[in-house]
């Protein structure tokens, strides 16, 4: 699992109890033994009745005593093969809560599976038409049960959907990371920034928030921060130097920021497994327009080759 992927676990994880008033807690889930068959994580319904004034698809946990769910984040697969991993993983932990089950009545129902990604691939809709029941909540069936999908690049920028809002991508990612940067702590919005793939852009733009500091307390808090992720990643140092940062920012920030925007393009279409031909690596560095870096970059993430990425 890719540091985004934790990134996003941990959110939910961090996120969950508060954002739902103690409503639902999240749980890492157990092995289930195939060989290895385990999902991202599993949502504790504990006090069904507050979830009902909350935003969807919260409310759709009432009912049930756990949600399995499944992350997908910008530049995972989300094809059949993909989804169906996640059924069996889902059945799996359906039969291990059937085993367990040593008090009479026996469990009798079915494990709901809660899949978040940026948006319903296209495949999904023909096949199963997804009805809308909600903002960026769809109900998907016959998946041998219903499946929940929440699509995070249509939900609505809500507190209590943060945990889910981290699956964004593209311009809603970057849309997500600037209305969120003044709410949650700085380590958490450095850590986002690290781990998610929001343009070269807006990462600058929100970097440029964590300026000096009025409050002494808070300018030795930030500069610590950032002396741990400059020691932590010596590339970054060099790039910083490279750029010209000492000198002044004005003259490296153009550059900076194409060479950012060609890096994340890169990251997504390794992470898609869609190899680059020296032709197309050629293109993308000799490439000095950023609007058209980030327009590959925003369609690399569904596409399915290169040449369709860089169109």
């Amino acid at each position: 699992m890719g540091q985004p992927d934790l990134f996003a676990k941990r959110t939910f994880a961090e996120e969950t109890e508060r954002l739902t008033g103690g409503a639902i807690t999240w749980q890492d889930p157990p092995e289930i033994r195939l060989e290895k068959v385990q999902c991202d994580g599993l949502l504790l319904i504990h006090r069904p009745a507050l979830l009902m004034e909350l935003t969807a698809p919260w409310p759709e946990a009432r009912g049930h005593e756990e949600v399995m769910v499944e992350l997908k984040l910008a530049g995972d697969h989300v094809d059949r093969k993909a989804i169906e991993r996640a059924l069996l993983r889902r059945q799996a932990r359906q039969l291990q809560r059937v085993e367990q089950e040593e008090e009479a009545p026996p469990w009798v129902g079915h494990e709901p599976l809660w899949l978040v990604a940026p948006h319903v691939p296209e495949w999904l809709q023909r096949v199963y038409a997804p009805r809308r029941f909600a903002p960026g909540c769809y109900r998907v069936e016959p998946l041998g049960h219903w499946v929940l999908w929440v699509a995070a690049n249509e939900l609505p920028l809500r507190d209590e959907l943060i945990a889910f809002l981290v699956a964004r991508s593209g311009r809603a990612l970057d849309e997500f990371g600037r209305w969120v940067a003044g709410r949650r702590p700085i380590e958490w919005v450095l850590a986002m920034l690290e781990y998610l793939a929001m343009s070269a852009t807006t990462r600058e733009e929100l970097l440029w928030r964590f300026g000096k500091a009025e409050d002494p307390e808070v300018e030795a808090r930030r500069q610590r921060i950032l002396e741990v992720l400059l020691e932590a990643s010596p590339q970054v140092q060099e790039r910083l130097i490279e750029k010209g940062i000492e000198r002044g920012i004005e003259k490296g920030i153009g550059k900076g920021r194409l060479a950012e925007a060609r890096a994340a393009l890169r990251r997504v279409l390794a992470r898609r497994q869609l190899a680059l031909s020296p032709l197309d690596d050629a293109r993308i560095e000799a490439c000095v327009e950023l609007a058209t870096l980030e327009r590959w970059h925003d369609q690399a993430i569904t596409a399915t080759s290169v040449s369709e990425a860089l169109q």
